[in-house]
């Protein structure tokens, strides 16, 4: 039996809510569940805004890999050099999302970005985003009335890269149905990331870090229920086989 000081230790970032008028961090149980599944250990990073490259810091010596996981948060404007507020920012968690992304890229410890943690990829490094995705075809959020199984459900297609990172994780698959629960996208992805995969409409679906050995972010939730879609079970078996090969080579 495997045994659990084995298992990598997977840093993951909370959200900042208000519960019962205290201020709380929260973190979906699916993302941790994922990684528990595919065999890593979840270990939840709390975060205040003016911290964020000191927890960063400290932290990562500690860890083997990084999930930054979705939320109903957005990344404030100015960090990606546009104008306005943010009604839904979590200043906390940016800072501390883009230190740990850019302090870990360097060490080449393994990154797997979901949703908003996509975008934080793509801001830490030199890219932009679109505040609002602009209308079109596909509807790339749902409808919160809806049953989460509904909203999880896959609602449209994507294009694999040929010969990129993520196509080649998925075993050479060229296409594959996703799940869309977004409003805000990538604009341009910077200087420092390739592009896995496109929508019809052509919205960015997935980046990835050229010449290492996993960093990779994808615009849709593949933990949810990941274990019933082929293409989530191998990317988190994927993930976590690069957290294990990390302690192995660790540029600390």
């Amino acid at each position: 039996m495997e045994r659990i000081m084995d298992r990598p230790l997977i840093g993951v970032l909370t959200c900042r809510t208000e519960k019962d008028g205290h201020s709380a961090f929260v973190l979906h149980q699916k993302y941790l569940d994922a990684i528990m599944d595919a065999g890593g250990v979840p270990v939840a990073l709390p975060h205040r805004p003016d911290l964020g490259d000191a927890i960063a810091r400290r932290t990562l010596p500690l860890l083997d890999g990084l999930l930054l996981p979705g939320s109903p948060s957005n990344i404030e404007p100015w960090r990606y050099a546009e104008s306005g507020e943010e009604a839904l920012a979590d200043p906390g968690r940016d800072a501390l999302a883009l230190a740990l992304i850019r302090q870990a890229l360097p060490l080449h410890m393994p990154l797997l970005a979901i949703c908003r943690g996509m975008q934080e990829l793509v801001v830490a490094t030199g890219g932009t985003l679109h505040r609002a995705l602009p209308a079109g075809a596909i509807r790339h959020y749902a409808d919160d009335a809806r049953p989460l199984a509904d909203q999880y459900a896959p609602t449209h297609a994507i294009r694999l890269t040929a010969g990129g990172r993520l196509s080649q994780l998925l075993r050479g698959a060229t296409a594959i149905e996703v799940n869309s629960l977004h409003k805000q996208g990538v604009r341009h992805p910077g200087p420092l990331l390739q592009v896995e995969a496109t929508a019809p409409d052509g919205v960015i679906e997935a980046v990835a870090v050229p010449d290492h050995p996993f960093a990779i972010g994808v615009q849709w939730h593949p933990e949810w229920r990941y274990q019933h879609a082929e293409a989530s079970t191998q990317l988190f078996g994927a993930f976590i086989h690069a957290c294990h090969q990390y302690p192995k080579e660790k540029r600390l």
